[in-house]
């Protein structure tokens, strides 16, 4: 009886030993996390902070394998935090990914544990850490080209953290890269409802929107990107551009006046003046406008051929005249339509609507050996 005393006494006092040892491991763990924190707010070196969480982890590792300590939530809450900052400090990239995969299964066991939320600052802070490490992950997918992979990490990192306009753009750059274009947009709009004012990511959301033929939506867009970028030249063109698509022509025409005010040498902004009167039915206004967009570059292949273009249609306007020299002004239009339409066929060659248009004005001068050869060429593409 007495032995069996003792026997009991003994394995009462192992076990007390042991329970009292996994304890330790837990509290040497805890005063890790204590002197991690010193540490980073002293701004010790990493090799000095990677040291601490070294001590840390090796404490963590002892309680995940005790009966008793492996259920604890705080086991597992002290193994993510410290990995998780490891992973973000730890230069060798191999150790940083294997701090940041122990990290994320910890956090998960930490998570499933903590019923009370006893240890939800360890694992807010663990989530930060991991989202960071995320965000490294995306950006150096990102300029290796992998889209895919850079718009998985940066795409959680921006939902934790959606007024980050940067974060924003950079997701949405990776879906469109990946052909998610409804996610890409998404990411475009939340930059910019957070108050982005980089003019490209204005003129993508529009022609993200045409594209779905939301026009409204499309013009809305470059508006408002011109209210925080006056006078951007590609806003200002694509807005121009589409309000000629949709035929709100007297919008264009007011907004085409007030910007030749300010940039009077812009060439485009000539032609597109020029294209709106013709559009409109003013031949004589829209040749005036070509011409000081060719004024400014005289191999403008647009701008000529639309001015041959012009030409044409002002002959045959004329030829409905009553006026005696009519054939006069008549033959004169159509020289000059040829002249502008020729230089135009020597700049882009292979442009099918000028030869079509050259194959007309040597018809009507009888021209067959040159209607000829030009539909040859056509027969030829």
């Amino acid at each position: 009886m007495q032995n069996c005393f003792k026997f009991t006494s003994l394995a009462l006092i192992f076990l007390s030993l042991s329970a009292s040892a996994q304890k330790s491991q837990i509290l040497i763990a805890r005063n890790a996390v204590g002197k991690l924190q010193a540490a980073i707010a002293n701004k010790e070196d990493e090799k000095k902070q990677l040291s601490i969480i070294s001590e840390g982890l090796k404490s963590t590792e002892s309680a995940e394998k005790d009966s008793k300590t492996k259920n604890w939530a705080e086991t597992w809450s002290i193994k993510s935090y410290l990995s998780s900052y490891a992973a973000i400090i730890e230069t060798d990239k191999a150790n940083s990914d294997k701090y940041y995969d122990s990290a994320v299964e910890a956090v998960k066991q930490a998570k499933g544990l903590d019923k009370y939320d006893d240890n939800a600052g360890l694992i807010k802070a663990t989530n930060y850490n991991i989202l960071l490490k995320k965000q490294d992950k995306g950006n150096e997918a990102y300029f290796n080209n992998d889209f895919k992979d850079a718009y998985t990490n940066l795409k959680e990192v921006s939902d934790n953290f959606p007024a980050d306009t940067a974060l924003a753009l950079n997701t949405a750059i990776c879906a469109l890269n990946i052909q998610s274009y409804d996610e890409s947009l998404n990411y475009f709009k939340r930059a910019k409802d957070n108050g982005i004012r980089n003019a490209s990511v204005f003129q993508k959301m529009a022609q993200m929107y045409a594209v779905k033929s939301d026009y409204v939506t499309a013009i809305k867009t470059l508006e408002d990107g011109l209210v925080l970028n006056p006078f951007n030249h590609f806003l200002t063109n694509d807005y121009i551009n589409l309000l000629l698509d949709t035929e709100s022509y007297d919008k264009a025409q007011s907004l085409l006046e007030g910007n030749l005010k300010v940039e009077k040498g812009n060439k485009l902004l000539y032609f597109l003046y020029g294209y709106l009167q013709q559009v409109k039915g003013n031949n004589s206004t829209a040749i005036l406008a070509y011409d000081k967009a060719l004024s400014t570059d005289q191999n403008y292949f647009d701008a000529l051929y639309q001015l041959g273009l012009a030409y044409v249609n002002t002959a045959n306007e004329t030829l409905k005249k009553t006026d005696a020299d009519k054939l006069a002004k008549y033959n004169s239009l159509i020289n000059r339509a040829q002249f502008s339409l020729q230089r135009a066929n020597e700049i882009n060659p292979n442009d099918r609507k000028t030869i079509q248009l050259l194959v007309d004005i040597y018809s009507r001068k009888k021209a067959t050996d040159k209607v000829q050869e030009l539909q040859r060429r056509i027969q030829e593409f």
